[in-house]
């Protein structure tokens, strides 16, 4: 079984400008990635097996920075095939990790759920470990600051 990290949030918005930003071109676009880089998205069929297609850019100097110096692109090519979509409330995907120097491509699951409270929104986010323990610190602490994004596009809209 899989390791699995949970993070959650909640939300003062409504619950449609939530799903709005995880599922449309521009949503996603407004905040996805971590500080320091953006997306852009080329394809974006929301349906069970279908694909969300983007490019990774690393866009800040210190971003660019690490890429180099790590041994990896400035932008790389990303695809998650959707598995669950359940309007309002649950979103999940499978996202292609083929992007890690010297590792043989693998996927990660990845599950949103959303709940209306009287706080606002809660939204969990969940999803299964990377391939060692560095990794999977970094792939939390880029949720941690997406998900700090997204709160500000949120608060934007």
């Amino acid at each position: 079984m899989k390791k699995r990290i949970s993070l959650e949030r909640t939300y003062d918005a409504p619950i449609e400008d939530v799903w709005e930003l995880w599922t449309t071109k521009d949503g996603i676009e407004s905040w996805w990635g971590p500080e320091g880089f953006r997306v852009e998205v080329s394809k974006l069929d929301l349906r069970v097996g279908g694909e969300l297609r983007y490019t990774m850019i690393a866009a800040g100097a210190d971003q660019i920075a690490f890429m180099r110096k790590s041994g990896m692109p400035e932008r790389t090519d990303c695809t998650m095939r959707f598995t669950d979509v359940a309007p309002l409330r649950r979103l999940a995907y499978n996202h292609d990790v083929d992007f890690v120097p010297g590792v043989a491509a693998y996927e990660i699951e990845t599950v949103v759920e959303l709940e209306k409270t009287k706080q606002g929104v809660r939204l969990v986010l969940t999803f299964d470990a990377m391939h060692d323990e560095e990794w999977t610190q970094r792939a939390k602490a880029g949720w941690e600051m997406e998900l700090g994004k997204l709160a500000k596009a949120l608060a934007a809209k």
